[in-house]
């Protein structure tokens, strides 16, 4: 029902498969109300491409017209639209109206039988001015509807709405009771007053809050975000769909949708578009047509605008740049910008999903940049994994050009001859040793030579850290021949002979496997086979046998079967170890990924783009494969893969 097929962090592409066909989520689900039609679903699915929309069966069940035609033919031929389609209960209309003369499990019965795609429970809307005791009883009747509800929903997926206010602690545990259900979406309701007032720090927190308790196997609706402004912050939180009515209510008010917000016909000179709609009239001809055939064109726009919004998203998510993409479209307003600011103190339940490289670098937008999981990540690893050579001196440098290596490569040469040394560099990401020059994020960044004071102080912070526990005997940082001098009268001596490819190859298995794995290089031959082109490490041969390639992309070892053999050895039970079900492990062996559904367990430190360690129930290696999901994911997920086997034994 639900396939992850690509993923940046909480931000995923997946495949939704309803009864009227598979949609890719992140997905936009017009608004259609079949008394008022902008814009038809035929024309939005042929002409614009959606894929997917939503309607109210609680307008269609309060029609008689409607009613009667939604009964007999079905709401995919009341709405003219042969895709999937999502009906929403009459949750919203009784919160703005009241009084919905329509009960809970009535509703979902109808929804089933005009033949919804996906179907929603009538849950009860938590306004966000709602005491802590209002919210509770609105989540107690909320569970108590789904309950009663889901044995009603005969083949229609349903869709379990998340309630809460803004009690952070209310909406995981509404989550965390709605997600024991069988239900097949969880939207998250409630919001829409919050967007409406520009809360949006409000709105991660709900988000945030709501995605710790539900399975992550399900897509995550954000009913009423239907502005494209709101979208790249909120598919980088997990969110997999949205619904937007905005882009015909904002049309009748002469009102045009940007990434960047939204603009009124009146106040603009230029359309400054080239949306389909845009580049075939201008401001003046807009302003001079019947109001119905203007109000039409500003709707088509806005769908446009937004649904290319949602095409932006995804290409960022396959490039790796979703952080980026939410952290330049958060500029477009300083109430975003708080939202992600926000997002500081979740870094370490946002780290459980953060991928351990991507395709493409790590760039900075700003200070928000600093404050990534990303970064956070190396740093707990260094201070945790990282094991400093025995060394008589350590000689730090000020972020430079990179490889740090290349870029100092006279500067160690004339400390070398003076006496035994190691070399860190006070990094953007922290205290980057020579050895971890070329590991991701170090070298694939793209980072400013002048760095905000927040970012300063930030560093300032972690160096400060090392500088209390490096456990050298001494400590300089690099001022130029006043340093050679210094070092020729306190350490005299020359280096110690350590082969540096040794020590990086011990030094990125110590932070990739975790600390230890680099004695795996201990009394054995070892040979390092080098890029003629370049110089770098590109595979390892440990006791004649090609154990461990080094990705010329990330600096990070894939392990061949015998190398993961020989770091099996060295990583007790379960360290990087993915046990799935013994006659699955039969086929992993012959090469083939590993599916989530057939996972027993895992390492819960195991991050997406982690190497790992394919074993069956009786601890046997059968592969090495690099990880999809975390260990939360293989275990929810019942369909997709979660291992990509990279090695096997047979």
């Amino acid at each position: 029902m639900f396939e992850l097929k690509e993923r940046d962090g909480l931000a995923r592409i997946c495949e939704l498969t309803t009864p009227h066909g598979t949609v890719t989520t992140p997905v936009l689900l017009p608004v259609v109300n079949p008394n008022y039609l902008t814009i038809t679903p035929k024309e939005m699915k042929d002409r614009l491409g959606v894929q997917m929309v939503i309607t109210n069966s609680y307008i269609i069940r309060g029609t008689e017209a409607l009613r009667e035609r939604a009964e007999s033919k079905g709401v995919h031929e009341l709405l003219g639209f042969d895709g999937p389609v999502m009906t929403d209960s009459g949750t919203f209309q009784d919160h703005v109206y009241g009084d919905v003369k329509v009960g809970h499990r009535e509703i979902v019965m109808f929804q089933s039988a005009i033949g919804s795609d996906i179907g929603t429970i009538l849950d009860v809307f938590s306004e966000p001015e709602f005491t802590r005791e209002e919210a509770k009883e609105a989540v107690d009747e909320t569970l108590r509807r789904a309950k009663e509800s889901v044995p009603l929903r005969g083949e229609m997926l349903l869709a379990g709405t998340v309630q809460g206010g803004i009690y952070p602690d209310l909406r995981e545990l509404c989550a965390r009771e709605i997600s024991a259900l069988d239900c097949g979406v969880h939207p998250i309701g409630g919001v829409v007053p919050l967007l409406e007032n520009y809360r949006f720090k409000d709105v991660a927190e709900v988000i945030i809050a709501s995605k710790k308790g539900l399975d992550p196997s399900r897509p995550v609706h954000l009913f009423g975000a239907g502005h494209p402004m709101m979208f790249p912050l909120a598919v980088l939180l997990g969110c997999d769909m949205f619904d937007s009515a905005s882009y015909a209510k904002y049309a009748r008010e002469d009102r045009l949708m940007y990434p960047t917000g939204t603009r009124f016909l009146g106040d603009l000179h230029d359309l400054a578009c080239h949306c389909p709609a845009c580049v075939r009239t201008s401001v003046q001809e807009l302003k001079q047509m019947p109001r119905s055939d203007r109000t039409k064109l500003l709707a088509e726009h806005n769908l446009h605008v937004s649904l290319a919004e949602i095409r932006s998203v995804k290409n960022a998510i396959h490039e790796g740049s979703i952080w980026e993409m939410a952290e330049m479209r958060a500029r477009a307003h300083p109430a975003l910008l708080d939202a992600l600011r926000a997002l500081r103190k979740h870094k370490e339940y946002l780290e459980q999903f953060e991928p351990t490289s991507r395709r493409g670098a790590f760039f900075y937008c700003g200070p928000e940049s600093y404050h990534r999981p990303t970064v956070a990540r190396y740093q707990e690893r260094y201070f945790a994994r990282y094991r400093r050579p025995s060394a008589k001196v350590l000689v730090g440098f000020e972020e430079g050009e990179k490889p740090y290596s290349r870029a100092y490569a006279k500067e160690i040469a004339a400390v070398s001859q003076k006496t035994d040394a190691a070399f860190l560099v006070a990094s953007f990401f922290g205290p980057a040793p020579l050895e971890l020059d070329e590991f991701y994020p170090i070298a694939q960044s793209v980072i400013p030579k002048e760095f905000d004071a927040e970012v300063r102080e930030g560093m300032n912070e972690v160096m400060e850290r090392h500088a209390h526990s490096h456990g050298y005997p001494l400590a300089v940082m690099w001022e130029g021949e006043e340093t050679l001098r210094f070092l020729s009268d306190m350490v005299p001596g020359t280096a110690s002979g350590r082969d540096p490819d040794i020590a990086r190859c011990r030094a990125v298995l110590d932070m990739q496997f975790g600390k230890g794995a680099g004695d795996v290089l201990d009394g054995r031959k070892v040979e390092i086979v080098k890029s003629e082109r370049t110089g770098k490490i590109r595979n390892v041969i440990i006791d004649g046998v090609h154990a461990l390639s080094m990705r010329a992309a990330d600096g990070r070892f894939s392990p061949r079967l015998e190398g993961g053999r020989m770091l099996k050895e060295h990583l007790p039970p379960p360290r990087m170890r993915v046990k799935i079900e013994d006659e699955p492990a039969e086929f992993a062996a012959k090469g083939n990924n590993v599916f989530a559904k057939f996972v027993l367990d895992c390492d819960p430190e195991i991050r997406p783009g982690d190497d790992v360690l394919v074993v069956n129930t009786r601890d046997e290696l059968v592969a090495v494969g690099r990880a999809l999901m975390n260990r939360e994911e293989m275990l929810a997920f019942k369909r997709g893969i979660s291992v990509r086997v990279k090695d096997s034994s047979e």
